[in-house]
């Protein structure tokens, strides 16, 4: 069973925080998972703006997580996973996902998972939190979305678990 900041290591993830909850998406630990037609074309469609080793990280996450990946900024190619109700983002040291620039408030955002959905808000950041290149105050997230804050461009990606469920 994971522990808190655990690493997997054929996915590179780091896990902070509580394991999920595995009432929701199966044996959490359960490592042999057969995947259909569809899900193969959709890690395919990944190929073009991730790495082999992103593409295995994101086709691991457990049902009701998803991964941030950072494509520009200092923390480049940087992983954050997403896997509790909230995770805070800021540059003030306690933040789940802790952004060491001036440009990212000390609060500025919070990812907030609903069963197996993701919305982020702003928590009121001077320089504001963007949703695909426009500045929200709260919005649904979308496989393949990018998210910026401060000068972070972050990509996030939904559990393929959850896609699949969700036909999508």
């Amino acid at each position: 069973m994971p522990y808190p900041d655990d690493e997997y290591p054929a996915t590179g993830v780091v896990m902070r925080g509580s394991a999920p909850d595995q009432g929701s998406g199966g044996d959490f630990n359960d490592t042999t998972v057969g995947y259909g037609e569809d899900f193969s074309k959709a890690l395919a469609g990944l190929a073009g703006s991730t790495t082999r080793e992103e593409q295995d990280a994101i086709a691991a996450l457990p049902s009701g997580s998803a991964l941030l990946i950072v494509r520009r900024g200092p923390n480049s190619g940087a992983r954050f996973l997403l896997d509790s109700d909230v995770t805070t983002v800021g540059r003030h040291p306690d933040a789940d996902i802790f952004l060491d620039d001036v440009t990212v408030s000390r609060r500025h955002a919070e990812f907030r998972r609903n069963g197996s959905t993701f919305e982020i808000h702003d928590l009121h950041s001077l320089n504001g939190t963007y949703f695909d290149g426009a500045r929200i105050d709260t919005a649904l997230l979308s496989d393949g979305a990018e998210v910026q804050v401060g000068k972070y461009r972050l990509t996030f990606y939904a559990s393929r678990r959850d896609l699949r469920a969700t036909g999508q």
